[in-house]
């Protein structure tokens, strides 16, 4: 099971610059909003792209998805952690309850999104 974080303990750690947000819902739904500082990592690409996006197997890295209802954001931490990532926590609330606080968020994809993963 995956360690939760809340969402003060997460604004937390991005102000501090103390963690990696993976944004699971990606595509469409990441260049619309995200919270910031997130990179775009859905459950399909995780083996392919995650040595590249996240390079230190030790680095605190935080999943979300849109709410607690969604299963992105679990499928993603936890295939992580097989992958060998030993501090992966995931954000149940998600995108939502980020907005609904009136936190910032991002629009837009990386310049790098493009090149590391195709057509989105």
């Amino acid at each position: 099971m995956t360690t939760l974080i809340t969402r003060d303990e997460l604004a937390e750690a991005i102000g501090a610059g103390a963690v990696t947000v993976v944004d699971a819902l990606g595509g469409e739904y990441y260049a619309k909003q995200h919270l910031p500082g997130a990179v775009p990592l859905v459950r399909a690409d995780v083996d392919a792209l995650a040595p590249g996006l996240l390079p230190d197997r030790d680095a605190t890295i935080v999943t979300y998805c849109s709410n607690p209802a969604c299963p992105n954001s679990g499928q993603v931490a936890d295939r992580l952690t097989a992958l060998g990532y030993t501090d992966v926590r995931k954000y149940r609330e998600g995108i939502e309850d980020w907005t609904e606080a009136g936190l910032p968020t991002e629009t837009g994809l990386p310049a790098a999104f493009g090149s590391a993963a195709g057509s989105a």
